[in-house]
């Protein structure tokens, strides 16, 4: 199993001491949501691929009820390979806007430096 025998042997006192192999408690902050919240967020993202961070962030409650912030649900998208969109901000081209510019680019594609 290309693994040290005091491993194995430490892991398995373990076992027999607390009827588990899992770790013990690390230092650190808590997380302040739950994986079946993470689930949640998820499953929320890609029903509605345009929702933002923060607007989600508003709508989740953490442990104790607290808030979670919008960087908190980013990291938890990211875990799951999604990222959380950001909303456009420009100009909506109508569909006038688009013709016209279909119709510049045929008449300009042929140029060249010259």
């Amino acid at each position: 199993m290309n693994v040290n025998r005091k491993t194995i042997f430490r892991l398995k006192q373990r076992l027999h001491e607390t009827d588990t192999v899992s770790g013990r408690p690390r230092s650190g902050r808590p997380r302040c949501t739950t994986q079946r919240q993470d689930r949640n967020l998820v499953r929320n993202h890609m029903n509605n691929r345009l929702l933002s961070a923060s607007a989600s962030s508003r709508q989740t409650r953490g442990r104790n009820n607290q808030l979670v912030s919008a960087n908190t649900v980013r990291r938890r998208l990211s875990t799951s390979g999604l990222r959380a969109r950001r909303p456009y901000i420009g100009p909506i081209l109508t569909q006038r806007h688009r013709h016209q510019r279909t119709l510049w680019a045929q008449e300009h594609g042929a140029w060249d430096r010259t």
